[in-house]
């Protein structure tokens, strides 16, 4: 695996004095392995931040949510996940086309532990997986660079009240968001956009 620190990391780390902490938690917790307690409490969550960079260095973050387990982890070093309908501007994914190293962070509110996985992305459309998750556009895969816990004691406990309505599901059909059925959005809907069907 590469060094994880770069000398911004050094700068910080020696002037806090914590250079030894931070290379025993390189040795210690760091690894390019999803093993199979990351891989439950990945598979368990129903929501993640993305973060991407274009080609520039300019970073981007996004929320990525879906039903628990629409995050795959499909062997020890990969990952994968659906990109459903958004706005249209595909910031993040985007991004993976012109620079695909991304980081994600997988937190659990409810149970007060984060895992961070940084690593490679691919964007295929006609991937095995696309058959097994609904209204998919695509799916995103992620080789594993780095899969480490992240300290959890700043995690502000949450609790789900419900999941959004708007998750496609395999047997019912996905309600139009109402941003759709705006003035200012309607006249330029995709083609084939559903919300088009209710102009």
């Amino acid at each position: 695996m590469a060094e994880i620190y770069h000398h911004g990391h050094r700068l910080l780390q020696d002037r806090f004095d914590t250079r030894r902490l931070a290379d025993r938690i390189d040795q210690r917790l760091v690894d390019n392995v999803i093993d199979a307690h990351d891989k439950a409490f990945i598979e368990g969550l129903d929501m993640f931040f993305l973060a991407t960079a274009d080609e520039q260095g300019y970073p981007n973050c996004s929320y990525k949510g879906g039903e628990p387990g629409f995050v795959r982890v499909l062997d020890e070093h990969t990952v994968a996940f659906p990109n459903y309908d958004g706005n249209g501007m595909y910031l993040s994914t985007g991004n993976v086309l012109a620079n695909p190293n991304v980081g994600m962070l997988f937190i659990s509110f409810e149970r007060g532990r984060r895992l961070r996985l940084n690593g490679v992305a691919s964007i295929e459309e006609d991937d095995e997986l696309m058959e097994s998750y609904p209204e998919a556009q695509f799916v995103v895969r992620v080789r594993a660079r780095e899969v480490f816990p992240n300290c959890p004691r700043y995690i502000h406990k949450y609790q789900l009240v419900e999941r959004s309505r708007f998750v496609p599901k395999a047997g019912c059909s996905t309600p139009v968001p109402g941003w759709k059925r705006s003035e200012w959005a309607r006249d330029v809907l995709p083609t084939n956009d559903p919300a088009r069907a209710e102009t």
